[in-house]
């Protein structure tokens, strides 16, 4: 079974999915992750973010590897590289590149094949797994997704203030749901749901159990 959770920077995608995983008993894929790893292998090449042919060649010549919550480049363990706001930035970026993600998206379909996973991102519902038996897209109103990144940053010992990721925020919006290859929309099928008065534990027991009712009904 294929669970998707799509939806904007900040409404907490990634720590669903996780939560999600571990109360189901599946696997988790972090697609935020991936383009963090491009994204990162990008940066460390001094390449014109821009450039198509610049991202065809660099996919071309770098080894990329994924666990549940780990990330590699070219063997090397970056998980905590990629979460640096400046990655994050340039992940945003890189997201529009047609070459990246007709690449990642053949990773994220071959890890998911034959297994019950949760996956997180903006186009999981809508491109890379259109077959998923439960998908949803979250949402929440921007100043509380931005409060919940900054808690997140935080945490992680990263300082930014709230306008600061409320700019971030507002510029990753506006290119997602205007690129031409896999914007930000949310599924035909797909359950709306807007968590900006909820806690992630409400959001996570609405979700499995929709999830289980599915299941049931199966």
């Amino acid at each position: 079974m294929i669970v998707t959770l799509d939806g904007p920077a900040g409404v907490g995608k990634s720590s669903l999915a996780k939560a999600l995983a571990e109360r189901l008993d599946f696997e988790f894929l972090d697609t935020g992750a991936m383009y963090r790893t491009i994204a990162l292998a990008a940066r460390d090449a001094l390449i014109d973010l821009n450039s198509e042919s610049a991202l065809e060649e660099l996919l071309g010549r770098i080894r990329v590897g994924f666990r549940p919550v780990q990330a590699f480049l070219n063997g090397k363990d970056v998980t905590e590289r990629i979460r640096d706001p400046q990655v994050t930035r340039t992940a945003g970026i890189i997201a529009q590149s047609p070459a990246v993600r007709g690449y990642l998206v053949k990773i994220q379909r071959l890890m998911a094949t034959g297994r019950n996973m949760v996956t997180e991102g903006r186009d999981q519902g809508t491109v890379v797994f259109p077959q998923a038996e439960c998908k949803f897209y979250l949402t929440a109103e921007p100043k509380e997704r931005a409060r919940r990144r900054v808690r997140d940053l935080a945490s992680r010992g990263i300082e930014m203030t709230l306008d600061e990721v409320l700019h971030d925020q507002d510029e990753r919006d506006r290119r997602d749901a205007s690129r031409a290859v896999g914007p930000m929309k949310p599924a035909e099928d797909a359950i709306l749901l807007d968590t900006t008065h909820m806690s992630m534990d409400e959001v996570a027991c609405y979700l499995e159990e929709e999830i289980n009712r599915r299941r049931g009904d199966t």
